[in-house]
């Protein structure tokens, strides 16, 4: 246990350093100016993310994905497949309503849209689409095709919303489906699937062992767009308080409120699997045993993780934007793609996905591409981001022709590569982006373009992370397909001989 708790730790050092360092060095120069207090609070948060992602990561291991695995593949076993899909809706609907990164963004947009109301719609439209998930891989229904039916949906919706005069709506819902897959989201989510593919679905299919998250991605898109069309009355958007909490009383609250999310968050999830393990399941007792050790992991590593996010991450990042935006736009811009390189390796469910991948592919796909894909992908979303808000146009003009190069990639690349794809597009946009990048792009669009625009230019943010990866890993199967054909090519040449080339060109 103590090795497996040591190379978390090493793992997790090794990708909350560099985010730690930029800021730190940033404050060396006369780009920034964060007070002592803020640099050592924020530099002891660093130190506490990377405890609290170790935990995590060890407490996925040992619980959420073993769980996940189990419901997914003993519910189909046991022949009772519409309770399957019930369990499935419970279980997206109360997961997504107490995960912790949709509480930090209807936190930040309670000015807007009554918290409640929008957290109860996004489970409500995630548990559908995980039933739809399920569907998906019984009836070998291609992800492409759904994918490609959904956004066209999504942007006629958009497009009717923006003709109603809601379009200050739009940033926040293309949001909402990023910030569903969090922490504790996507490991149950992502190992749900890989049950359910292996109990329901072509043992050849590599592919329909990924895309749940994908689908989970949609639905609070789609009910968030719905719930605008509904609503009435003008929008009024303000900036919620940013200041550094630095005292021993307000290190304690915000530990005291995190640990009482993260607690409601995994009680659903606990609750079911013993439900289920009492009914049919009937685990023995040594992997009941590690799975609440893992539990116990899972819960202080995240309480742990998203104390120090909030309490020192959030702060930094706001005043690090307000700071930054008096700056040259095109450093602005350089910062903000840096930023994205490296914050991308903090977030834990990406190691959570990248492990997954790399054990599903056989090692086809590797974690060190995934992860050179994904940096390239969010580091580019985070620029162009800060790109938009210094013009100041609409997020569309980004998520219409994105989305279309990613679903017209999609029909010429390997259908795993497409599932991984959508899927690291969700799991990209996690507690980082919404506590940390987040609040740096609205300090920036505070200073640039006003209080006023933050709703319209600075949200948005997570969508163009969740949408970037798309491109960026399927560009990568892209170059896979490439280079096997040119290999084939290479072999047959060796094997007809040259006189036979313009044959093996026709071929």
């Amino acid at each position: 246990m103590l090795k497996a708790l040591f190379h978390k730790l090493k793992e997790s050092a090794v990708s909350v350093i560099p985010v730690v360092l930029i800021v730190l060095l940033l404050n060396f120069t006369p780009l920034v100016d964060f007070s002592g207090t803020e640099t050592v609070t924020f530099a002891l948060c660093g130190l506490a993310l990377i405890v609290g992602m170790a935990l995590f990561n060890l407490g996925a291991d040992m619980a959420m994905t073993p769980m996940g695995e189990q419901v997914g593949a003993g519910l189909p076993r046991s022949g009772k497949f519409k309770t399957l899909l019930l369990v499935c809706f419970a279980m997206g609907v109360f997961v997504t309503i107490a995960e912790p990164d949709l509480s930090v963004l209807a936190s930040q947009v309670a000015g807007v849209i009554d918290g409640t109301a929008l957290t109860v719609t996004i489970g409500v439209g995630v548990g559908a689409f995980l039933v739809l998930g399920v569907l998906r891989v019984v009836f070998r229904l291609s992800l492409s095709h759904l994918m490609t039916f959904f956004y066209l949906l999504l942007f006629a919706l958009a497009a009717l919303m923006v003709e109603q005069g809601s379009g200050s709506f739009l940033p926040l819902a293309f949001d909402s489906g990023g910030v569903t897959t969090g922490p504790i989201t996507v490991p149950f989510i992502m190992s749900l699937g890989v049950g359910v593919a292996a109990a329901l679905g072509d043992k050849r299919d590599r592919e329909s062992s990924f895309g749940f998250i994908a689908l989970c991605s949609i639905g609070p898109i789609l009910a968030v767009l719905i719930l605008g069309l509904l609503s009435t009355g003008e929008v009024n958007y303000s900036l919620p308080d940013y200041s550094m909490q630095s005292s021993a009383s307000g290190i304690f609250h915000a530990l005291g409120a995190t640990g009482k999310n993260v607690l409601i968050a995994l009680l659903p999830i606990v609750a079911f699997f013993f439900l289920l393990q009492f009914l049919c399941l009937k685990l023995p007792k040594a992997r009941i045993l590690q799975i609440v050790v893992g539990v116990f992991y899972t819960f202080f590593g995240l309480v742990i993780f998203l104390a120090a996010v909030e309490i020192g991450f959030m702060p930094v990042g706001y005043k690090m934007g307000t700071q930054l935006a008096a700056q040259s736009p095109v450093l602005l811009v350089l910062f903000a793609f840096l930023l994205g390189l490296t914050v991308v390796l903090a977030e834990p469910a990406i190691h959570v996905l990248n492990k997954q991948v790399e054990s599903v592919t056989g090692g086809a796909v590797s974690k060190r591409s995934m992860l050179i894909a994904l940096s390239a992908g969010v580091g580019a979303a985070i620029a162009l981001s800060v790109i938009r808000v210094i013009f100041d146009f609409s997020v569309l003009y980004y998520l219409i022709p994105g989305y279309f190069i990613s679903l017209g990639l999609s029909f010429f690349v390997p259908k795993l590569y497409t599932a991984i794809a959508f899927d690291s597009g969700g799991v990209a946009s996690g507690p980082l982006t919404s506590t940390f990048i987040l609040p740096f792009v609205i300090g920036v669009c505070a200073v640039l373009q006003g209080e006023s625009h933050v709703l319209v230019d600075a949200f948005g943010l997570v969508a163009m992370v969740a949408m970037t990866p798309l491109i960026s890993i399927q560009t990568l199967g892209f170059k896979a397909v490439i280079t096997k054909r040119m290999r084939e090519k290479l072999a047959m040449k060796r094997i007809l001989g040259a006189d036979d080339e313009q044959i093996i060109d026709f071929l």
